[in-house]
């Protein structure tokens, strides 16, 4: 069973491009935000909501290399190189995703953002579908036509995981921010002090 005709080295460039795309601005936005007033407000990295937006941008960094490194496979190498590559960023995705599932049920870890635990249900199905897809629809040995889904799945959570991160920074200006951990600020404290 095959949705998508045979795919083009072009078009499988062309996924590959808009990721690369995808995750040089994402890797920008990751710069902005450490040097921004929020995410030192946040405790840095002593903050269950720091530590969320790091596994988070893991999460998306994973999301986005699957598309783009993926397609580069199915271009310029053979075929079993190309299944290897997605298993293994399929199974780093699927380790994140438990990863940022357990942190965002930490008190804390989204700052009240029904719009971060919906988007982790939804991803969290998503990543399920995406590393079932290729052997559901070429069976034993798919074909680059067969991971395309996948692939384009892959680019549609890490946006809207991006959208949604982007969306919640703007919640948490609006939620005043309580003092950092304790145990953070007695050890910046001994560190100023020595």
């Amino acid at each position: 069973m095959t949705i998508v005709g045979e795919v083009t080295d072009e078009v499988l460039l062309g996924i590959a491009g808009i990721a690369a795309t995808l995750v040089g601005t994402f890797i920008v936005a990751v710069f902005f935000y450490l040097d921004s007033v929020l995410h030192r407000s946040r405790g840095a990295a002593g903050s269950a909501s720091d530590r969320y937006m790091r596994a988070g941008a893991r999460w998306v960094l994973i999301a986005y290399s699957l598309p783009l490194i993926v397609p580069l496979a199915l271009v310029g190498a053979e075929p079993v190189w190309a299944r290897g590559a997605f298993l293994v960023f399929a199974a780093a995705l699927v380790v994140a995703t438990v990863d940022t599932t357990r942190r965002i049920l930490k008190k804390g870890a989204t700052r009240r953002s029904p719009a971060l635990a919906a988007n982790e249900v939804c991803t969290s199905l998503a990543v399920v579908a995406l590393v079932v897809l290729p052997w559901m629809l070429g069976g034993s040995n798919p074909s680059p036509s067969d991971f395309v889904p996948s692939l384009l799945l892959a680019l549609a959570i890490g946006f809207t995981s991006t959208a949604t991160v982007i969306m919640s920074v703007f919640d948490a200006e609006r939620t005043p921010v309580p003092d950092p951990d304790p145990a953070v600020s007695s050890r910046r404290s001994a560190t100023r002090r020595s």
